[in-house]
């Protein structure tokens, strides 16, 4: 159970086991089939969902330090990452830069693989939020991957969307709620991240067979997967800049804003998800006019946006929280001066039934 505490977005006890049945619903959803393209690379992918999931079980029993579990991550991310050379090995261009050396590359590699995972995290914080992002992220790749006749990939991500979709009708569930808790915030968060470094290297792979490469496809993988980078970017440079640990947890984020300022839950996933498709097909579509640096420039252009826009909800959050308490103290005023006026009255009646007597 997970009980409500002052920065929590929820007031009753609720349970947190969504995630296994998300990773129950990805393991017999992919098991069901059988393709031929299949590698070493799926079967490791499980393994590390595997030890994943069990950290996150235990997360959500007993709460872990977050230097064993960042330990452990970094155990399940090399497991793809050097074991079957699952790395991002170029840049496409950006900046000058194409071909990485090979240990920068694995390094690289396991920082973004540990990034993520906790990114989706961060940003489970309200009803439909990381589990939407994910069903998002997870339907476009798994699209990708079968128009390319990639089956075994496109399996697993449709496979990853669907057991979303399925927990989204609880998440937002007024009456039989439940949270996917660390369990299914790491898993959603390793798969993913599979299926995006895997969308990147297969465009390197290809790059000769234009109808299956995409030449900007490491801006089209970090677009699709906005919201918990940029969130995750924003509210570690806040709490550093403040002098408080990167991982203390508070009200920070842009979905904690966005419930604050009054949307419900509801309101504020379906923004982002909003910003999320907006954004993707007009990466997609300007792909074709500008090259990836100037891309680039474009991401960074809307991360500065993205910090004035929380800012300013940060403002107005506080000005709310101002006039809420002039308010209530005005309120209480106005009590206590019905109060003193009902006292005084009751002590006039009191002097004249002594002067009567």
């Amino acid at each position: 159970m997970d009980n409500p505490v002052k920065r929590s977005s929820h007031s009753a006890p609720t349970p947190t086991f969504g995630g296994v049945a998300i990773f129950a619903g990805i393991l017999i959803g992919y098991m069901l089939w059988n393709f031929g393209d299949e590698g070493i690379l799926l079967h490791k992918v499980f393994a590390g969902t595997t030890i994943l999931f069990f950290l996150g079980v235990k997360d959500d029993l007993y709460a872990l330090s977050p230097t064993k579990k960042i330990g452990i991550q970094i155990i399940a991310s090399a497991i793809v990452v050097v074991g079957c050379d699952l790395r991002i090995s170029d840049l496409f261009g950006i900046f000058g830069i194409n071909q990485i050396p090979y240990l920068l590359s694995i390094g690289l590699t396991i920082f973004i693989f540990v990034a993520m995972i906790n990114a989706f995290n961060l940003i489970d914080g309200i009803d439909g939020l990381a589990g939407g992002i994910g069903m998002i992220a997870s339907g476009g790749f798994g699209l990708w991957f079968l128009i390319n006749h990639h089956y075994s990939l496109a399996c697993l991500a449709l496979c990853l969307s669907g057991a979303l979709l399925g927990f989204l009708r609880f998440n937002f569930s007024q009456t039989s709620k439940i949270f996917m808790g660390d369990t299914g915030s790491l898993i959603v968060g390793y798969i993913i991240t599979v299926l995006a470094v895997k969308f990147i290297h297969f465009n390197v792979m290809h790059a000769w067979d234009p109808s299956s490469s995409f030449v900007s496809a490491p801006i089209i993988a970090i677009v699709i997967l906005v919201v918990p980078i940029f969130d995750t970017i924003r509210v570690f440079s806040v709490r550093i800049l403040r002098g408080k640990s990167p991982f203390k947890a508070d009200r920070m984020h842009m979905h904690h804003l966005l419930i604050d300022n009054n949307l419900s839950h509801m309101q504020a996933s379906f923004l982002l998800y909003a910003v999320t498709i907006v954004l993707t097909v007009l990466t997609y579509s300007a792909r074709v006019y500008f090259s990836n640096t100037e891309l680039c420039f474009f991401i960074m252009f809307l991360l500065v946006c993205y910090f004035f826009a929380a800012n300013w909800l940060e403002v107005k959050r506080l000005r709310l929280l101002q006039a809420k308490k002039a308010k209530e103290n005005s309120e209480s005023a106005a009590n206590e001066n019905n109060t003193d006026g009902k006292l005084q009255n009751k002590d006039k009646l009191h002097l004249r039934e002594v002067s009567a007597n």
